[in-house]
């Protein structure tokens, strides 16, 4: 009776000690799991939000060590946050000048990166509106555009309006915005008369309608360069969603998007 008693008591304290070593076991491979997960931080122009959270989502069920977290802003305002440092992998931009102030400044390598897509500027106003074009602005009491020190749209916006004759007599008459889909949503809720924002941006509201189109003679090229920063953290991981990002299937979900690439 008594040695059944020991046996019992030996086998339970054996059932504890592998229940425990099976739990620390699983405890260990759960902390390498979360180890090896990568997290890429992405500095991108605002109006690529929605096309690139559509991307991040194919390429992070390809890639399950892969978190992909987005920063969307206005570029100039992305780029004077690399610039000072800000923790980011890789940089895709609105503008060409933005881009090329890092790759001058050192903080991107020139054979890096490359210009990927093309967009067209448009001129947006409500459903309602009897504005028809460029030529009827003088008529509106409010216009947005990005501020164009910082937002690429709004830079190209000023271009425009000044090679049509058109800013002295309408600048008094501008509501600045942070970024293109800051103008988006003061036309929508009619805060604004109407606005110039990227075509790709029109396209994805059926509040408001485009009422033209600018000629691409009327301002800069308009070019979305992207590239991996020199400081990134995870260098390997960034250069490998940089090349999907220029793979067909990708290309393609931009184009579906209204984005036009680049013929090298």
């Amino acid at each position: 009776m008594r040695r059944r008693y020991h046996m019992m008591i030996c086998l339970t304290m054996l059932i504890v000690l592998l229940t425990a070593c099976g739990g620390q076991g699983q405890d260990q491979s759960n902390k390498q799991k979360t180890q090896d997960r990568v997290e890429l931080t992405i500095s991108a122009a605002a109006s690529l939000q929605y096309v690139l959270n559509e991307i991040a989502a194919v390429y992070e069920k390809e890639h399950p060590n892969v978190k992909i977290t987005y920063n969307f802003g206005a570029s100039g305002a992305l780029q004077q946050q690399i610039a000072q440092g800000a923790p980011v992998d890789l940089f895709f931009s609105a503008a060409e000048d933005k881009y090329d102030e890092l790759v001058k400044e050192g903080f991107i390598e020139g054979n890096s990166g490359t210009d990927l897509l093309r967009n067209e500027l448009v001129l947006i106003v409500s459903t309602n509106s009897k504005i028809n074009g460029f030529g009827d602005l003088p008529k509106a009491d409010r216009i947005s555009i990005g501020t164009p020190v910082s937002v690429p749209a709004g830079t190209y916006a000023k271009e425009t309006l000044e090679s049509l004759n058109l800013w002295n007599e309408i600048e008094k008459k501008m509501v600045y915005a942070k970024d293109v889909r800051q103008v988006l949503t003061y036309v929508e809720t009619g805060n604004v008369d109407a606005g110039i924002v990227y075509k790709t941006d029109a396209v994805i509201s059926d509040k408001v309608k485009i009422a033209a189109t600018a000629s691409e003679q009327t301002h800069s090229p308009i070019v979305y360069p992207v590239g991996v920063t020199k400081e990134s953290s995870h260098q390997k991981e960034a250069k490998e969603f940089y090349e999907f990002l220029k793979k067909e299937e990708s290309i393609k979900v931009f184009e579906d998007n209204g984005f036009k690439r680049v013929e090298n």
